[in-house]
């Protein structure tokens, strides 16, 4: 069941003469904006037949399952995160085929993904060294 909320994650619709509401362009919903075709094989192939796209759980698990997918398919590492941000936004028929080539929008954003990523990964990277750190407690 969707909750009250469920229409801030919802994609716009198009508009007929500037203010009657048409279809949606896309069937992207949820947290994790995942289509429904996709969201299908992903309940299909994990047996999570109670997930829904408006549940935070169902959907972070639906990109880490998405994630790892991407890395069989298309040979993106994990680590890759500009790689796998662009897969996740344009698909994997996309990706495959390049046809993101044109895609500024996507590339950009992909590009604010991998420097953020970069970030996350230095702070990591400091957290870790400050840890390793031998510490002595003097009383």
């Amino acid at each position: 069941k969707e909750s009250n909320f469920d229409w801030l994650a919802k994609p716009q619709r198009k508009k007929f003469f500037k203010i009657i509401p048409g279809p949606r362009l896309s069937s992207s919903f949820g947290y994790s904006q995942a289509i429904k075709s996709t969201w299908k094989q992903y309940k299909r192939e994990t047996g999570n037949k109670f997930a829904t796209r408006a549940r935070f759980k169902d959907s972070v698990d639906f990109i880490g399952w998405y994630m790892n997918k991407t890395s069989k398919l298309l040979k993106i590492p994990l680590t890759d995160a500009y790689g796998q941000y662009l897969a996740y936004y344009v698909g994997w028929a996309d990706f495959k085929n390049k046809n993101y080539k044109n895609n500024q929008k996507a590339i950009i954003l992909a590009k604010n993904v991998k420097k953020q990523a970069n970030i996350y990964r230095r702070q990591l990277n400091l957290c870790q060294k400050n840890l390793r750190k031998k510490k002595y407690i003097i009383y």
